[in-house]
């Protein structure tokens, strides 16, 4: 069968398709965002073509500058592009809810029993595989977002300051705007010329916007939605970053958890799929209840579902000008030099003995030979 031209635009998906490819990704994406990210490049663009490759770059980017669970938020910016509102809303609950439903089981069997269910077996056996398809999505990526020499010097730089500890969020801004200025000052117009200096003062505003914090001294509901809100409106990076507020609010200045419960939460999130701030539910859950895990995700996603609706159209006019196309490609190689970040990290915590070596590798090969689907690889490990 012909693939559809890469230039022509995917076709419109339905809703029923997209739910179910994001409910299947919602029960197996486990690696964190970068394994998810992966797993949905093979879904939508090598397997659907819903998006052209280059499209599905842009959007990494676009997710990066902006706080939330990224991942998500790709998610849900593939669910605008494809299907309008009704696949923002679809893909944003195919995709949360089977990860905050089991968190929310082991949250009531961890309060009840004190204990959590055993999952080291489960995660010896889906991290290296998690590995492969980072690794091959990776290269297929790089293909499409490393243009030119420049571009790759950029990404080689990039990589380098991200293991020498530099921010992610200040690597982003900084690649895109070197990138950015470079295109204006040897082929932009007059006017064009001025974009990098104002791109650098709205997003150093926009980065650095006051957000109300919760202050208060008990775990209300209100109080719950609230924290959660801001935390969500502020979590750049990782989803580790989210225990690190956790740890010094609710442990060390509220007292409303304690350490052994924070260490639980994160547990928790390693062992299920889909995103780690739904380590918010099993926070919430602990204490309020039901009621407190369902206000604890809602607040940490909210920001990222509305900043997504907001942002959502705005990538594609990037590319209709040079300067600004050009900052966006910076962002994308230092968002892929991110990727290689992490996934050299969990490679090194996954990859312990030659069985889960032998693994990768040969789920590398699958993916790259035979192009088996990432899921049915993932459900094997």
């Amino acid at each position: 069968m012909k693939r559809p031209e890469q230039h022509a635009g995917p076709a419109r998906a339905s809703l029923s398709e997209m739910a179910l490819v994001f409910l299947r990704l919602g029960f197996t994406a486990f690696g964190g965002p970068a394994g998810h990210i992966a797993m949905m490049e093979d879904e939508v663009v090598r397997r659907r073509s819903w998006l052209t490759r280059e499209e599905f770059v842009d959007l990494i980017g676009a997710v990066n500058l902006i706080p939330g669970p990224n991942s998500t938020e790709l998610g849900l910016h593939i669910g605008l592009r494809r299907a309008g509102w009704a696949g923002f809303f679809t893909v944003g609950a195919c995709f949360v809810l089977p990860s905050a439903v089991m968190v929310l089981v082991m949250a009531w069997s961890y309060a009840h029993f004190g204990t959590l269910p055993e999952a080291a077996g489960v995660l010896y056996g889906t991290k290296p595989v998690i590995i492969a398809i980072v690794v091959q999505a990776l290269g297929s990526l790089a293909r499409t977002a490393v243009k030119t020499r420049f571009l790759a010097a950029i990404g080689v730089l990039a990589t380098i300051a991200g293991f020498l500890g530099v921010h992610s969020l200040l690597l982003l801004l900084v690649c895109g705007l070197v990138v950015g200025a470079a295109v204006a000052f040897l082929r932009g117009t007059p006017a064009e010329k001025h974009m990098p200096s104002a791109m650098l003062g709205l997003l150093s505003g926009a980065t650095t916007l006051p957000v109300a914090a919760a202050s208060a001294t008990s775990a209300s509901l209100g109080a719950l939605f609230l924290y959660f809100l801001r935390i969500g409106a502020v979590l750049f990076g990782s989803g580790y970053l989210l225990l690190a507020f956790v740890h010094d609010d609710l442990v060390v200045r509220w007292h409303w958890l304690t350490e052994s419960q924070l260490l639980d939460a994160i547990a928790v999130s390693q062992v299920t799929p889909g995103p780690l701030s739904t380590a918010a539910t099993f926070i919430g859950y602990l204490l309020g209840g039901v009621k407190g895990a369902l206000v604890a995700t809602l607040g940490i996603f909210l920001p990222g579902f509305v900043l997504v609706g907001v942002s959502g159209r705005l990538v594609p006019r990037l590319r209709q000008s040079r300067v600004a196309g050009a900052f966006l490609d910076g962002v994308n190689v230092a968002a892929l030099a991110l990727m290689v970040m992490v996934a050299w990290q969990l490679g090194r915590a996954a990859l312990v003995d030659l069985t889960t070596a032998g693994l990768a590798a040969a789920s590398l090969l699958l993916l790259w030979r035979y192009r088996v689907n990432s899921v049915w690889l993932v459900l094997g490990g």
